[in-house]
């Protein structure tokens, strides 16, 4: 995304011009449905922060051409986990289903983050993750794997 020189436009309308570009990618990355909630709950408290969202995070960051959406939804994935983050993790990971991740890829994420941020973080994450993927229709309903069979101590011992 091109960045425009704030000098050229004065600050005021440079900052609405990002905010108005972070704004458009927030909704393709996490939908209408969110970004409008998210906007009619705005008050006098949260008011500029949703401007800070979209012009910084939005814009500033996720608007980066070093990497892709996709590759910047699994990174999320990974540190709302670690952070144990659940209300966050659930709207980024319905943003990684919309920038095309796998289950597969979600999932090595998890694993992942279980190494450096603790296996109980990663349960946190796995258990979220299991909830918003069924919800989108992405995690098949499966089966449960009935637990194996443990021999008995006779059968051990041959008699």
């Amino acid at each position: 995304m091109s960045k425009k020189s704030k000098t050229s436009v004065g600050p005021k309308r440079a900052g609405a011009s990002r905010a108005a570009k972070g704004e458009v990618l927030r909704r393709r990355v996490l939908g209408d449905a969110h970004v409008d909630k998210s906007i009619a709950g705005a008050d006098l408290l949260s008011a500029d922060f949703t401007q800070l969202i979209h012009e910084w995070v939005w814009h500033d960051i996720w608007g980066r051409p070093g990497l892709p959406l996709k590759t910047r939804s699994l990174i999320n994935i990974g540190l709302l986990a670690a952070l144990n983050r659940p209300r966050e993790l659930k709207i980024h990971l319905r943003g990684a289903v919309n920038n095309g991740c796998t289950l597969a890829e979600i999932r090595e994420v998890l694993m992942h983050t279980s190494l450096y941020a603790g296996v109980p973080a990663a349960l946190d994450g796995l258990q979220v993750a299991r909830e918003t993927l069924s919800e989108l229709g992405v995690l098949p309903r499966a089966k449960p794997k009935s637990a194996p069979k443990r021999r008995s101590k006779r059968s051990r011992k041959g008699t």
